[in-house]
């Protein structure tokens, strides 16, 4: 039934694109297309292209918040739900070892990365809302105009790059989160002095 969903909204074009985008962040399992979707649109509809971006963009925060929002009203109890006991506990460990650096990176990348337990941990853990939608903003502009950028520029063989460069975009993922985590080990380690 989900699969004939997203067959359906893929129909719909700009509309299917804010109303995937929502479902597949705030939790509702979509068939993994929507990253392969927006780039499809973008090869098939140049013209299109920044508009569906931007449509990804703002129906994924509000998915996010969404997921965010429940979770912070669930407290542990929607944690529990959403993985099994020993996973939960895992995440909310990375969560608490690493903050927001864990929303950001899957957030970012368009590799298939556990984002949804993140944003669970980030509102049952008490992350500021405004933190969380600048994390995610930035994430989710970079990612989807990214993709859009390269439907647009490479056309059919975009699908192709994506599949056979998946091991940058890990390599990446992996070089990005220690950047992100040593600066915030520096950081914890020489706090800013206030002025005198």
């Amino acid at each position: 039934m989900l699969h004939h969903l997203t067959d359906v909204l893929i129909t719909w074009g700009p509309a299917g694109i804010l109303l995937l985008s929502i479902l597949d962040s705030s939790g509702v399992p979509v068939a993994g297309v929507f990253d392969a979707f927006l780039v499809l649109i973008a090869v098939e509809r140049p013209s299109i292209a920044w508009l569906c971006a931007a449509l990804a963009v703002a129906g994924s925060t509000i998915g996010n918040v969404i997921l965010f929002s429940a979770a912070r009203r669930g407290g542990r109890g929607f944690m529990d739900k959403a993985a099994s006991e020993g996973r939960a506990a895992r995440f909310r460990e990375w969560f608490s070892r690493y903050g927001m650096i864990t929303v950001l990176v899957p957030a970012l990348m368009p590799i298939p990365m556990p984002l949804k337990l993140f944003v669970i941990s980030a509102g049952v853990l008490g992350t500021s809302l405004v933190e969380f939608l600048l994390v995610i903003l930035t994430a989710r502009v970079f990612r989807y105009f990214g993709l859009a950028w390269l439907g647009v520029t490479l056309g059919r063989e975009s699908t192709s790059f994506l599949k056979t460069h998946g091991w940058m975009f890990g390599a990446g993922a992996v070089a990005l989160f220690l950047a992100l985590y040593g600066f915030v080990m520096f950081r914890n380690r020489h706090p800013r002095r206030p002025p005198t």
